[in-house]
């Protein structure tokens, strides 16, 4: 049997349980909505099975991840190698990983074997159960990194690959004594300087912070490294998180079920006759489909295909189109069920129905922005227009929309409502869209079922390893004195608190292009969510601005992968966007500061 044979079949294998976790974590938190709201008898277990659930969902999902090469990592600067060079980064990726693997097996095992003599609050049984899925994890990470390495075309680079790691990793070892005499400047070699050199060569962002990590608590401290183990589960298993992975699978049964689709035709037939009016209609596509699913790309993926090619057959250029379709994806961060805003609940303990609350103007101010920089660009437009829609074909359209659009409603009703918390609305969402997609739109691919939850599966993955691995970094910093360090001198910033927000949208710019928004969110978010509550700054009104200038570094060229990700969905090259783009997120930028400067944007409706 050859390699890649060998990984088809591997694959496979983690395929069917990973889907299989998906439906289980549904049908057990429908299951405690269903109980709890409808027969007043509360399933006092399903919490603690979905956590169970969910460790083993998160580690499967990150092994798919890392088997198909879908780890999010920075690759603006390793794309622009050829050859050899290419090659060599390519598999150096892969080996760093496979470094930080090969070093923390040894301490899962023996986390797993701790947690084995704790027993579950509910079922009273071991909480090995759960714990077990981490070795199981990390073992089948380095079975696929080991077979990545093992069929790539150039086994002189696999080698030199895993020599520098290697060397690299002995020469940290042999300058232990030095790191130990550096005290916190080990925080920039670590945090920085490891964390920048691992990001821009192509390690995937969750191995950069892991390797970071482990590096300064092995290196620099006495901690056993059954720590870092133990702040990375902590950092995945907040119940919160369950959302993530029941959100995305809410985008893809709606974009499946043809509800964007509806949605999409809805607006179309109301705007579609003005000038620049299909640009209208994705602003606001998005802003209605970003309602809906929490997940950027499944927006994307289900709004640009509906839109595209009739844009372009009115004469739009593919550069304009995937510009104001990155923007989109930008104006539309703070929009519930944000996936973002879901992780800063979970680490800052800010209520995410305050959150989701909040969110919604601050999307609209932006969007309003974009609308006026359509209708500047295409105030002289000599393309031809489509022809006004009857109020018959409105009618009609809007008839076919109604359930789409009722969607975010009822998940807005339910959560301000006490129906369901902000993880399990989700399912609800999801039942409804079943329903709507089986009696009302006669849409459902029962073939391409197994695909969306292998896609939840390895996406939820990709996005909580990241999330493990950042929050065992903040912890690292926290525990330094970093944090205090950095409290004392934002407080004392000139300014006050416009100087802090002022400081805070640089910093999460540049963080969102580099790291991506979770990872900088996660990692920075306990860090200066404090300082801002002690500054005065409502901490509903601080996630808005963060969040916003997260999403503009991360939709951002050249570095912002958000923005290549829109290119790819629009099967467009990057070059035709990088002009275009430019005035919309400078609109984007002005509206950022607008939603900074007048908090009750973010706070008025709490």
């Amino acid at each position: 049997m050859t390699f890649s044979r060998l990984e088809r079949l591997l694959i496979r294998l983690v395929e069917i349980p990973a889907a299989c976790l998906v439906v289980a974590e549904i049908a057990v938190l429908f299951s405690g909505v269903a109980a709890r709201y409808v027969f007043r008898a509360p399933l006092t277990w399903s919490d603690e099975v979905a956590s169970i659930l969910f460790l083993w969902l998160a580690m499967f999902g990150a092994v798919l991840a890392l088997a198909k090469g879908e780890h999010m990592r920075m690759t603006a600067l390793v794309t622009r190698l050829r050859g050899a060079r290419r090659d060599f980064f390519d598999a150096l990726s892969v080996a760093a990983g496979l470094g930080f693997l090969i070093c923390i097996l040894g301490p899962t095992l023996h986390w797993a074997q701790d947690e084995s003599i704790v027993a579950t609050p509910s079922l009273e049984i071991s909480s090995l159960w759960r714990a077990a899925a981490f070795p199981i994890g990390i073992g089948l990470m380095i079975v696929f990194s080991l077979l990545r390495l093992a069929m790539r075309t150039s086994w002189v680079h696999t080698f030199a690959a895993l020599v520098v790691v290697a060397a690299l990793m002995a020469a940290f070892w042999e300058a232990m004594p030095i790191w130990k005499s550096l005290g916190n400047w080990n925080l920039l070699v670590f945090f920085f300087g490891l964390v920048a050199t691992c990001v821009f060569s192509g390690v995937p962002i969750a191995f950069s912070f892991a390797l970071a990590t482990l590096g300064y608590l092995a290196l620099t401290t006495r901690v056993p490294l059954t720590t870092l183990v133990g702040r990375m589960d902590e950092g995945m298993a907040h119940l919160q998180l369950l959302a993530v992975p029941l959100f995305i699978v809410l985008g893809l049964l709606m974009e499946m079920t043809g509800m964007a689709k509806a949605m999409v035709r809805f607006l179309s037939a109301l705007l579609g006759h003005v000038r620049g009016g299909l640009s209208y209609v994705l602003i606001g596509a998005m802003y209605l489909v970003s309602g809906i699913s929490g997940a950027k790309a499944a927006d994307m993926a289900a709004v640009a295909p509906a839109l595209f090619p009739e844009m372009i057959a009115r004469g739009e250029k593919a550069g304009d189109l995937v510009a104001l379709l990155a923007a989109t994806g930008a104006q539309t961060e703070t929009v519930p069920p944000s996936i973002v805003l879901i992780t800063i609940g979970s680490v800052t303990s800010i209520s995410i129905a305050a959150l989701f609350t909040g969110g919604l103007v601050p999307g609209l101010v932006l969007a309003i922005g974009l609308c006026l920089v359509v209708g500047s660009r295409t105030r002289h437009e000599t393309a031809q227009l489509a022809p006004r829609a009857t109020m018959a074909e409105i009618g009609k359209s809007l008839l076919l929309a109604l359930p789409a659009l009722a969607l975010p409603f009822i998940i807005r009703a339910a959560v301000v409502g006490g129906v369901a918390t902000a993880t399990e609305v989700s399912t609800i969402g999801i039942a409804y869209t079943l329903l709507a997609g089986l009696a009302f739109y006669r849409q459902f691919d029962w073939a391409r079922l197994g695909r969306i939850l292998v896609e939840t599966a390895t996406l939820s993955g990709a996005i909580l390893l990241i999330i493990g691995a950042a929050s065992a970094m903040a912890w690292g910093l926290t525990q330094s004195g970093f944090s205090r360090t950095l409290a004392a001198a934002m407080t004392h910033l000139p300014g006050g608190s416009y100087s802090f927000l002022i400081v805070s949208i640089l910093a999460f710019i540049i963080l969102g292009s580099v790291l991506e928004g979770i990872p900088a969110i996660v990692l920075f978010g306990p860090l200066l969510f404090p300082i801002a509550r002690t500054l005065g700054i409502h901490e509903v009104h601080y996630a808005m601005v963060v969040v916003l200038a997260m999403g503009l570094g991360l939709f951002a060229p050249p570095f912002g992968v958000g923005y290549y990700a829109a290119c790819a969905i629009g099967k467009v090259d990057p070059n035709e966007g990088i002009g275009p783009i430019r005035i919309y997120m400078l609109a984007l930028l002005a509206g950022l500061i607008v939603v900074a400067a007048v908090p009750w944007l973010s706070i008025g409706f709490l």
